[in-house]
């Protein structure tokens, strides 16, 4: 599962930074090795209760203090980098904060007179920016690339291919008890591939599974390498489960943590994952569980992890848990078949016939342990999201430990917009902490007439950007409550309370009103509905 205090963004490597000439930045001390998430300016003499991890900290040294004692604290914290800008304070960095950095192994960053800390954070941005467009450009094209040889004559040998391929690594699909069925790229070291092993354990249990073959020594637990800022790194077999979190999001000490799953005991339900990773004489192995009776894992080994590799190997997993299902009938294989067609482009009438022309629900779901029951073949475990589509006739019912969002029913080419339905459905039943929020029907809405509703809306919300408007509605729907728009929007509630104020200021409008509330929520609900995007 994504680490809740990461961005959105990849993050970017400080000679990536450093390389930005219109900057004149300086490395004056520690490795040039590091990955930057955000950039943070902060003058207190000791900024650690302020820091997530991962930050490039810019200071002018304000209260700088004892150099040993600051470096200390912010290499505590998990600061990524220190960008230290000389004047008007300092006329150079103080000698005794690069020997600090240089004994913690803390990258430090000369920040010349020209160049202010905001045109630094911009560049950060920017960077990020890009880095995010080659991401999805990537993982587009690595979807098209999969669902294509999903359509070849030896399908899951292609899928395994391309998948290889796409990670630089090898990609097979590998049984409970070690079996390697199918498999496509250079085969993993000894060390590399026993360990591999015993994550299919942890995400494919079985009783009966072998031990590695004695040419092959048994996996030892194997540390990432230990953070040349000082920070654990984790160690052994462990499946991708939310890290332990203590105050502002750092590591707890190996000691405080619960030990990692054996293979003995990955057979126990509390140890089943549905992905688990590990990272073996520099090679990043990652086990993926295929959902169905023969409990078969893709087992991935690369040399490198980038980003976009983990949605990338979720598609491919998805199409492999279709390709590989045991025993299909004539009307599971044509399911499967149109699937991977709608997937190439077909339009949906051409599918209609093999999957039913519905009406069909999305559920989209989230929580932990076991995915739900939905009663539906058609369901998707990939990502930290789980989406199903479930005939209209089957009633969707809450599920302990998971949070539902339901879309109203839809024919297949009406898909896309019940997938929206279900996501915004369940983004109100975590803001509302409901276990179920099903999508509302546009009501009073209806009565109106389209076309003067939509020009009414368009003139009245003119003033408002897109984010501004996506705010004030989820706002709206939440009765004007803070915190849980705030969790809908995955914001913090001073950010919210910003933006309505924005909103009112453009508007004019005094939002206490509950007439003025009324008028804005007509208007939200027929611009969408002009937009042809969802509403519930």
């Amino acid at each position: 599962m994504p680490d809740p205090t990461a961005p959105p963004t990849p993050p970017i490597t400080l000679a990536a930074l450093l390389a930005r000439a219109e900057l004149g930045l300086h490395r004056i001390a520690g490795p040039p090795d590091a990955e930057i998430r955000w950039v943070h300016t902060s003058e207190m003499a000791d900024p650690y209760p302020y820091l997530l991890g991962g930050e490039l900290l810019m200071t002018a040294g304000v209260q700088l203090g004892d150099p040993e004692r600051y470096v200390s604290r912010v290499v505590a914290a998990g600061a990524a980098a220190l960008g230290f800008g000389v004047a008007p304070v300092y006329e150079e960095v103080p000698s005794a904060l690069v020997a600090a950095c240089e004994r913690h192994g803390l990258p430090l960053l000369e920040v010349p007179p020209r160049t202010t800390f905001s045109g630094v954070a911009r560049a950060v941005w920017l960077l990020m920016a890009r880095a995010r467009e080659d991401e999805l450009r990537r993982v587009s094209e690595a979807q098209r690339a999969l669902a294509t040889a999903a359509s070849r004559p030896d399908p899951v040998g292609a899928v395994l291919r391309v998948l290889a391929g796409r990670l630089g690594g090898w990609a097979s699909l590998v049984t409970p008890e070690g079996s390697v069925p199918y498999a496509a790229g250079r085969e993993p070291s000894g060390p590399a591939w026993a360990a591999l092993r015993g994550l299919v354990g942890v995400v494919a249990p079985s009783a009966d599974l072998p031990r590695p073959a004695p040419s092959r020594k048994p996996p030892e637990p194997v540390a990432d390498g230990s953070s040349a800022r000082g920070r654990p790194a984790g160690r052994g077999l462990r499946p991708q489960t939310p890290a332990p979190h203590t105050r502002e999001g750092l590591e707890m000490p190996e000691e405080q943590r619960s030990p990692a799953p054996t293979r003995q005991q990955a057979g126990s339900p509390a140890a089943h994952a549905l992905t688990a990773t590990d990272t073996v004489d520099g090679t990043h192995l990652t086990a993926y569980a295929l959902t169905g009776p023969r409990r078969l894992a893709l087992a991935l080994a690369a040399p490198q992890r980038a980003p976009g590799d983990h949605t990338i190997a979720g598609v491919a997993a998805v199409l492999l848990t279709l390709l590989t299902a045991e025993r299909q009938g004539a009307d599971e294989a044509a399911r499967s078949a149109a699937l991977v067609r709608m997937m190439l482009g077909a339009a949906p009438e051409e599918a209609g016939a093999p999957l039913g022309a519905g009406p069909w629900v999305v559920v989209h779901a989230r929580g932990t342990g076991t995915p739900p029951d939905l009663g539906t073949p058609l369901i998707d475990t990939a990502g930290p999201t789980v989406r199903a589509l479930v005939p209209a006739d089957r009633e969707v019912t809450p599920h302990p430990g998971w949070t539902l969002g339901v879309s109203a029913p839809a024919a297949l080419d009406g898909l896309a917009v019940a997938d929206r339905q279900a996501a915004r459905a369940l983004a109100r039943a975590e803001a509302t902490r409901a276990p179920l929020a099903r999508h509302r029907p546009a009501g009073f809405t209806a009565l109106l007439d389209p076309a003067e509703a939509a020009a009414h809306a368009g003139e009245l919300l003119a003033p408002l950007s897109d984010p501004l408007r996506t705010t004030l509605r989820n706002w709206l729907s939440l009765h004007g409550s803070w915190d849980r728009t705030a969790v809908a929007l995955g914001v913090h509630r001073n950010t919210v309370r910003q933006r309505i104020g924005r909103c009112a200021a453009l508007l004019g409008a005094d939002l206490d009103d509950m007439d003025v509330r009324t008028e804005l929520w007509l208007a939200l609900r027929s611009a969408e509905a002009h937009s042809g995007q969802p509403s519930d």
